[in-house]
């Protein structure tokens, strides 16, 4: 894994390519993020690096993250994410900023965040069931109707496909397109869609 960076969802347009294709795109505020700790094989076991995201308030934190950032005499950061790393780790150190500048247009990335949340949702919204008849005296419309056997084994299995909340997972978008950059705004601009609403958490990782 490389190193990613943290940013915000702002929304969704549309552009013109060089042919005059129309190409859905979104816009990501990214970072910038700053290295809020390095951790090495012979200290943590393993390496990786942890970067922080978005300033913030002393009261907004707790007295254990406000000590870690202090320690490296950092600034209070509301979001701190750890991305494990197979190249040289002595390319990084505590306090460096890292931003839109790591990515190119062309390049391909994993985009990280929640889904929108759709609360407790049906069968037919949740799975995509099929409803019961509408008619002729059915009681059966949007019934989840048997659930499991009888005697045996007596119980539901587990995995069944129910009712439940829809939404709010963390999900994983792989392989957007980076169509722009911009340096002075640190804004990525990505082919297709990613998770959440505007103004959502995202983590953009680079594929190796």
């Amino acid at each position: 894994m490389t190193v990613g960076l943290l940013g915000n969802k702002i929304g969704m347009t549309q552009i013109f390519d060089e042919t005059g294709n129309i190409i859905p795109v979104t816009i990501i505020k990214v970072g910038p993020c700053t290295i809020t700790q390095v951790k090495t094989i012979s200290k943590d076991g393993y390496d990786a690096i942890q970067v922080g995201y978005g300033k913030t308030s002393n009261t907004i934190l707790t007295q254990s993250e406000l000590g870690h950032l202090r320690k490296s005499n950092i600034q209070p950061l509301k979001y701190l994410k750890e991305f494990r790393l197979n190249e040289n780790i002595e390319n990084f150190e505590v306090g460096q900023v890292l931003n839109v500048e790591s990515f190119s247009s062309g390049q391909l990335v994993n985009i990280q965040g929640k889904s929108i949340g759709k609360g407790f949702s049906g069968l037919q919204k949740r799975h995509n069931f099929t409803r019961g008849p509408m008619t002729h005296g059915s009681k059966n419309h949007r019934s989840p109707g048997s659930i499991g056997m009888g005697t045996t084994p007596g119980r539901v299995l587990p995995g069944k496909k129910m009712a439940g909340q829809l939404g709010n997972k963390t999900i994983t978008v792989r392989k957007l397109k980076v169509i722009q950059t911009n340096i002075d705004e640190n804004v990525l601009v990505l082919k297709g869609s990613v998770p959440g609403k505007p103004g959502n958490l995202l983590s953009i990782l680079p594929l190796e």
